[in-house]
């Protein structure tokens, strides 16, 4: 859990040892003490816990290395669009993800031991905003004259096709909407998600060769029967674009209840401009919050036309607010009630805080019981209580019951999929089955990713779309699919790093003889192991130590007042400089990989550990060991910041 700001010791005096230490408590160190003298140090690469954490599995500690100066790119290339090819080999939306993430990998990350999470976010937004500002592009592969469809152009579908046009495959979007974007341009503001960075983000992808059909709906417009025939596999990223009404009686059928998916995307159209006088959205998650700010933002008038209610435009996707009216807009009252207390929310806590400052009422605790209905067939009110949660399911509190009126009922509970014409591919709950390769069971040359598995984090369906295409790249060329890592990310390859770098091992000659035991041939990377795939570095196996405080470079928010809300749309976050970007990438603490500190060099009383000759050196390959003189004391990986060096060698 991330440390609170508040409660950050500046003082640091974290100690390995505590006074009077002077034995091991565990037989498996005591029996390690002893058997010190014939274990010398391997150098082991683990993943670190923020990519462990990350759906889309990014190299994390990679990027930031890069942009703290301390891993340098190739020759000829700018450090800026090192940091962006490594951040986009996982992920192609460092612009959007640095913004809208909830960032598990910062709840994750083992700075949180020392005083507080590295703001991985903010350094990713920075990455992507300079991308843009450069104008660096992708590249495609070189064609292998293989055809994918894809269906659904949000982030799964977009992140898809920029890795299989990566791996030289053909790509052709579907799109039933009139734009690209999925969630990212119909289920977020704008003032979050800035339009024109957004749009430059979809660009670069198109840009690869990607072919888009918008306002095409496969299972309608298009059979499923033709893409078999035309493509060499489908892959199926609809997303989840149908909201779930509330559970309770009164709700089917009445107009001006309607779901949150449906109001914000009325909204990002650019259709409703106003809403109501008093609206109340039922939720507690991340596109609840964006209901009820946008709710603040818009505001209402007081004398609307029956056609121009809110609940019609949200309805009616050919319905539109006339811009005029929002010159008479005054502010609504806004109500969001959550099932959980504030402290078990799923919506992020600043987001929370956020819509608090801008005036929205916050009831925790609370579940709705029934729609209060008029005269006139439409919501007047909605019945609540509060409420105790056990296993998952709501208790009322007896004698809690009130009314909360209100002109609009917002249900941001959740959403499903979409799959009319396409019901043969239903799992009985609107969404599609996927196996651990993310192909559709029992239909053969059918992909799927993205919220249609499950609805989940934007992060989530790029990663699956990253796996799905991995698994598309190996359908298509009738290869074997490889066998998934434990930890599934984007490793680092010291290989790879080597080979930028001219650095390769020569290639073994079988003819030489049996030469094991030695390191002194060039066709191997010696006395390096890569563990990544099967282990996440804890905090425990890192000399904390070494690290003194170091405060994190907050970005400034720009977050209006109630008074201010009405008519605010300008962006919230206000990215870092890239000297503060510089700085907060030095706060990581590269957990599983040598950042070239020195400490073993330093410390090892025989000089048995020592510096790769510069001409030699890339990440990874920093330090070695003379393996004569090295008498196996263990001070080495005692100091050792990041866990790298593991006393191994010689069991």
């Amino acid at each position: 859990m991330a440390t609170p700001s508040d409660s950050i010791d500046t003082k640091l005096s974290w100690r390995r040892y505590a006074d009077g230490d002077h034995e091991w408590k565990a037989l498996t160190q005591k029996i390690f003490v002893q058997d010190t003298t014939y274990k010398c140090p391997t150098y082991v690469h683990k993943t670190p816990p923020c990519q462990g954490s990350c759906p889309s599995g990014e190299d994390i500690r990679g990027w930031l290395a890069v942009v703290r100066q301390q891993e340098l790119p190739p020759a000829g290339v700018a450090w800026q669009e090192y940091a962006f090819r490594r951040s986009t080999d996982a992920n192609p939306f460092p612009s959007m993800m640095g913004r809208v993430c909830p960032a598990p990998c910062q709840d994750g990350c083992n700075r949180n031991e020392v005083e507080d999470f590295v703001g991985i976010n903010s350094v990713e937004q920075f990455i992507g905003d300079t991308a843009i500002a450069n104008g660096y592009g992708f590249v495609a592969g070189p064609d292998t004259g293989k055809r994918v469809a894809i269906v659904g152009g949000g982030p799964a579908g977009l992140a898809a096709a920029y890795q299989l046009r990566r791996k030289g495959h053909a790509c052709t979007v579907f799109e039933a909407n009139s734009g690209l974007g999925g969630m990212f341009k119909f289920g977020i503001p704008g003032y979050r998600v800035p339009r024109d960075k957004l749009d430059a983000e979809i660009q670069r992808i198109i840009d690869m060769g990607v072919e888009v059909k918008l306002n095409t709906r496969v299972g309608t417009d298009v059979t499923v029967e033709s893409l078999e025939q035309d493509y060499d596999a489908v892959l199926w990223a609809l997303g989840c674009q149908a909201g779930r009404g509330l559970p309770v009686p009164g709700w089917a059928g009445t107009p001006n209840c309607v779901s949150g998916v449906a109001f914000l995307k009325a909204f990002n159209e650019g259709r409703m401009k106003v809403t109501t006088d008093k609206v109340v959205c039922v939720g507690g998650g991340d596109t609840s919050i964006d209901v009820v700010s946008v709710s603040r933002r818009l505001g209402h008038i007081k004398t609307i036309r029956p056609n121009d209610l809110p609940e019609t435009v949200v309805h009616d996707g050919y319905v539109a607010h006339d811009s005029a009216v929002t010159a008479a807009a005054e502010g609504a009252e806004v109500t969001l009630t959550s099932l959980f207390t504030r402290d078990k929310m799923m919506a992020a806590e600043h987001e929370v805080h956020d819509a608090l400052y801008e005036g929205v009422t916050i009831l925790d605790g609370v579940m709705p019981l029934e729609v209060i209905k008029g005269d006139d067939g439409r919501a007047t009110g909605l019945r609540v209580a509060d409420c105790t949660m056990a296993d998952g399911r709501p208790t009322k509190v007896e004698g809690t019951e009130r009314v909360l009126p209100a002109d609009l009922i917002v249900s941001a509970i959740g959403q499903g999929g979409d799959l009319t014409g396409l019901e043969a591919l239903d799992n009985g709950r609107g969404l599609i089955n996927a196996d651990k390769f993310y192909q559709i069971p029992d239909r053969p040359g059918h992909f799927v990713a993205g919220d249609i598995i499950r609805p989940h984090l934007l992060t989530t369906a790029i990663g699956q779309a990253s796996v799905a295409a991995d698994s598309i790249d190996a359908y298509v060329r009738h290869a074997e699919h490889k066998r998934r890592p434990k930890v599934d990310v984007h490793h680092f390859s010291v290989l790879e790093k080597m080979q930028e770098a001219n650095l390769a091992p020569d290639a073994f000659d079988a003819k030489a003889g049996d030469q094991r035991g030695t390191s002194d041939g060039n066709w191997a990377i010696h006395n390096y192991e890569d563990r990544s795939g099967a282990e996440v570095i804890a905090h425990e196996e890192l000399f904390l130590g070494h690290f003194k405080f170091h405060a994190r470079n907050l970005r400034k928010e720009e977050v209006p007042s109630a008074e201010e809300v009405l008519g605010h749309f300008k962006e919230r976050v206000i990215g870092l400089t890239e000297a503060e970007a510089k700085d907060e990438a030095k706060r990581c603490m590269s957990c599983g990989m040598c950042f070239e500190c020195d400490n073993c060099v330093i410390f090892c009383p025989q000089t048995a550990v020592y510096r790769v000759d510069k001409k030699e050196r890339t990440t990874g390959r920093y330090v070695a060991t003379d393996y004569a003189k090295c008498i196996g004391c263990h001070i080495c990986a005692d100091v050792c910041p990041t866990g790298y060096i593991k006393m191994g060698l010689g069991e």
